[in-house]
C-alpha cells in the first residue's frame, strides 16, 4: 500500500474518532469535570468551617484527623475517584490531546461557583483568564 493511501486511511480513521463521538462518549469527560469540581468545593467548604490552620505538631494532625474524618471530606475523595474512573473511561473514547482541554472547564466552573457559594472575589483578570480558557478550549477542541 502506498505511503498516500495508508495517510489518508489515518486521517480517515482519525476523522471518524472525533466526528463519530455520540453526547454518551463526551458525558465521562464532563463526569470527570463535574466530580472535581465537587470535590474541591465541598474540600473548600469544609477546611473553611474547620477553622485555622493549627500552629502545633500535635493540633495539626488532630486537626488534619478530624478533616479527612469528616463524611463531607470522604464525599469528596470519592468524588476525586470517581473522576478517576470517568476520566479512564473518556481516554478509551478519546485521544488525551483532544479530551484534557476539556478539564480546563473545572477552573472556570470552580471560579463561578466559588463566587457564588464563598463570595470570593471576580476580578478582571479572573474573567479574562476563564475567558482565555474557553478560547483554548474551542481551539483546541477544533484541532
Amino acid at each position: 500500500m502506498s505511503d498516500s493511501i495508508a495517510a489518508g486511511k489515518d486521517k480517515t480513521a482519525f476523522s471518524k474518532q472525533i466526528t463519530g463521538k455520540t453526547m454518551r462518549d463526551f458525558v465521562y469527560i464532563f463526569a470527570s469535570v463535574f466530580f472535581t469540581v465537587y470535590g474541591q468545593l465541598v474540600v473548600k467548604w469544609r477546611v473553611g468551617k474547620a477553622g485555622v490552620f493549627p500552629t502545633t505538631f500535635s493540633e495539626r494532625i488532630v486537626f488534619l484527623k478530624d478533616l479527612v474524618l469528616n463524611p463531607w471530606i470522604i464525599t469528596g475523595l470519592a468524588a476525586g475517584f470517581l473522576a478517576l474512573l470517568s476520566w479512564m473511561t473518556a481516554m478509551t473514547k478519546f485521544e488525551l490531546s483532544y479530551a484534557y482541554p476539556f478539564m480546563s472547564l473545572a477552573f472556570v466552573l470552580v471560579l463561578l461557583l466559588s463566587a457564588i457559594f464563598f463570595h470570593e472575589p471576580v476580578t478582571v483578570p479572573k474573567v479574562l483568564g476563564v475567558a482565555l480558557v474557553i478560547a483554548g478550549i474551542v481551539v483546541a477542541s477544533r484541532g
